[in-house]
C-alpha cells in the first residue's frame, strides 16, 4: 500500500493551506463547549465539498455531526473523530482546532482514493470534551454501534502513541448555613464558608493516603457576599481522577466524607452532587497503536518516553465501546503544558501547521492499514475483546 500512501499524502500536501485555514478559523473564533456552531458548520461544509453525506446536528447533540464517504464496501468501518470545543477564557489552550483540522484533513486525503479501498469512512465531530461528556452523549445515542475502530490525535508537548488518560468525575459540593451579623452577633450564624475549608483542609490530609498519579483537585466557587455577613452558603467544584475507573469511584467517596464530617463540624447542610462528566479511564488498543507509530515515525516525528501526568478525556468512554486510539503530536518547541495561554500560542504556529499536516497523514495511512491488512485487523479486535471489549 505504500504506493497509495504516497498519493493520499500527497492529496493531504495540497490542502496545507485550507486546513490550515480552517484551523485558523477555529481558534480565531472559540466556542465553548455545545456552543460550537460555526465550528461543526465549517467542518461539515469542508467534507460535503468532497461527497460526504453529512448529518448536522446529529445524536441528539446540535453542535455533533456524522460524514460518511458514499464509497462504502464490504470491510471495517473507521471513525475518524473531531473535537472543536474551547476552554473558557483560554480559547483553544488544548488545540482542538488542531484535532479538528487533522480529522477533515485525514478524511480528504482519502476521499479521492476511497473507492480503491474497503470498508467505510466515518468522521464523527464531538462536541464538549471539556467537561460535557460529547462522546458520552453519542454512544448513548448509538453513534458507535456500527463503527469498528476510531482514532484522534491530540496536540502536545510530546509525541506519543500508547498514552492512556485518568478516570475523572466531577462534583459539586454545597453548604447551606445562616447568614448572621459577622460582628456583632457571629454566633447566631452557621458559616457554610467554614464548612468548605474544612473540606479541603480534610482533603489536603488525606493526599498523602492516596495512589500515585490519582487526583483531587477543587476550587471554590462561592464562598459569601460579605465580610460581615456569616456566608450562608458556599460551594465548591472538584474533579476526582485516577487511573482505574474503580479506584476513581473510591476517591468519590473518600471525598463525600470529607465533606460529611465538615458539615458535622460546622453544623453546615452538605449536597453532595456528581456533575458535568464522568469519564472512564482510556485503553489504547496497542496493535492499533503500533500502527499508528509506524506510520508518524515514517514521517519524521520519533515517538518519545511519556513523562509527566496524564489528564482525562471522554475518548476513554470510546476505548470501552470499540478499538481506539488517542496518540499525541508535538506542536512545541519545548515542554510546555496544556491549557496554557503558551499553549493556545502554539496551536496556531507554524511548528503546529506541520505537525497538524503530518497527523492527518499519519491517521490516512493507519487508516489504510486497518483496512488492507486483515492480519493487524485480525490482531486489534482480538486484543480489544481478551481486554473486555
Amino acid at each position: 500500500m505504500t504506493e497509495l500512501k504516497e498519493r493520499v499524502w500527497g492529496r493531504i500536501d495540497e490542502l496545507t493551506d485550507e486546513l490550515w485555514d480552517l484551523a485558523m478559523r477555529i481558534h480565531e473564533n472559540p466556542e465553548l463547549a455545545f456552543q460550537e456552531h460555526q465550528a461543526a458548520k465549517w467542518l461539515s461544509e469542508a467534507l460535503k465539498s468532497e461527497g460526504f453525506s453529512v448529518q448536522l446536528p446529529y445524536g441528539g447533540l446540535e453542535t455533533a455531526f456524522r460524514a460518511e464517504h458514499p464509497a462504502g464496501k464490504p470491510g471495517p468501518t473507521i471513525a475518524i473523530l473531531a473535537e472543536y470545543d474551547a476552554l473558557p477564557e483560554l480559547g483553544h489552550a488544548c488545540g482542538h482546532n488542531l484535532i479538528a483540522a487533522i480529522a477533515v484533513g485525514a478524511a480528504l486525503g482519502l476521499a479521492p482514493f476511497k473507492s480503491e479501498l474497503p470498508g467505510r469512512l466515518v468522521v464523527l465531530g464531538t462536541p464538549a470534551e471539556e467537561g460535557g461528556a460529547g462522546k458520552i452523549l453519542l454512544i448513548r445515542a448509538g453513534a458507535f454501534r456500527d463503527v469498528d475502530l476510531a482514532l484522534m490525535v491530540h496536540p502536545s508537548d510530546q509525541t506519543l502513541v500508547e498514552r492512556g488518560s485518568l478516570a475523572v468525575t466531577e462534583v459539586v459540593i454545597e453548604f447551606k448555613g445562616k447568614a448572621a451579623h459577622a460582628s456583632s452577633e457571629p454566633e447566631r450564624g452557621i458559616n457554610a464558608l467554614d464548612a468548605v475549608i474544612q473540606t479541603f483542609v480534610s482533603l489536603n490530609a488525606l493526599r498523602q493516603h492516596i495512589r500515585d498519579g490519582a487526583r483531587i483537585h477543587g476550587i471554590i466557587t462561592h464562598g459569601g457576599v460579605k465580610p460581615n455577613i456569616v456566608p450562608e452558603y458556599a460551594a465548591a467544584n472538584f474533579y476526582v481522577r485516577a487511573s482505574e475507573n474503580e479506584y476513581r469511584d473510591e476517591l468519590v467517596e473518600k471525598l463525600r466524607r470529607c465533606a460529611q464530617g465538615a458539615a458535622l463540624a460546622t453544623g453546615a447542610e452538605l449536597t453532595f452532587r456528581k456533575v458535568g462528566h464522568e469519564y472512564k479511564a482510556m485503553r489504547p488498543n496497542r496493535s492499533l497503536a503500533q500502527a499508528f507509530r509506524r506510520n508518524i515515525e515514517a514521517l519524521g516525528y520519533p515517538v518519545e518516553a511519556p513523562k509527566g501526568g496524564l489528564g482525562s478525556t471522554d475518548m476513554g468512554d470510546v476505548s470501552w465501546e470499540v478499538p481506539a486510539i488517542h496518540p499525541y503530536i508535538k506542536i512545541t518547541e519545548g515542554d510546555m503544558p496544556g491549557h496554557s495561554r503558551e499553549f493556545a500560542q502554539a496551536a496556531r504556529s507554524e511548528r503546529a501547521k506541520a505537525a497538524m499536516i503530518a497527523a492527518a497523514k499519519a491517521v490516512a495511512g493507519t487508516c489504510i492499514d486497518a483496512w488492507t491488512d486483515p492480519q493487524l485487523y485480525r490482531a486489534i479486535r482480538e486484543e480489544f475483546q481478551q481486554a473486555g471489549g
